[in-house]
């Protein structure tokens, strides 16, 4: 009869996530895992198999704790799609710039780290970044069809438009997580929003 695992899964794919967010997939070893785990080389391939199965489950737990979460509160429909999209962007930036680390995002840094050699990731990525792309579409549309959003440009062009200044300021906030800067590149992009 197998033993009953002696830790709890959440708490160690959270320390994983911190592990692989703050240093990358590449530059963190199986024994940064398991010490930061505090697990046993042996008992982190049990649970978990190897270092890219553990990733794309860390990845997945970011996604739901953060990325999805964000958008089931921000679909409530006592949430005009305008201010919506404003509490997303503000979401976003405020962790951004009260990051000590500079992490960014984990998933924009799997896109950009393993998306151009691994198609499992790439495709993990891009289903996460359709997900928010779809988020940005369903408000805009929204907002147009209440008259709150420009409806001169397609419900799809505005959420392509949001999701490139999204991944924007995920990426300078790793270099560069200044308040004016991020907060000068989403300007004119909300104000894009603005009902001609």
């Amino acid at each position: 009869m197998a033993r009953p695992r002696a830790f709890d899964e959440n708490e160690v794919l959270d320390a994983a996530i911190r592990c692989f967010w703050t240093r990358g997939y590449e530059a963190t070893s199986v024994r940064d895992l398991a010490s930061s785990m505090g697990l046993t080389g042996a008992s982190l391939y049990n649970a978990f198999g190897d270092k890219h199965a553990l990733y794309q489950r860390a990845l997945q737990r970011y996604v739901d704790d953060s990325v999805a979460d964000r958008i089931r509160r921000l679909e409530d429909p006592a949430i005009a799609p305008r201010a919506a999209i404003g509490a997303f962007f503000d979401e976003v930036m405020e962790r951004s710039l009260n990051d000590p680390d500079m992490k960014g995002c984990m998933v924009v840094n799997a896109a950009v780290e393993l998306g151009p050699h691994d198609p499992d990731m790439r495709a993990a990525a891009g289903r996460t970044l359709g997900e928010i792309e779809a988020f940005f579409r369903r408000r805009v549309a929204a907002g147009q069809n209440e008259g709150t959003i420009d409806a001169t440009q397609p419900a799809e062009d505005l959420a392509r438009m949001l999701l490139g200044v999204l991944l924007g300021i995920r990426v300078l906030s790793r270099i560069r997580p200044e308040r004016a800067l991020l907060e000068g590149v989403l300007r004119p992009a909300l104000g894009a929003l603005e009902p001609r």
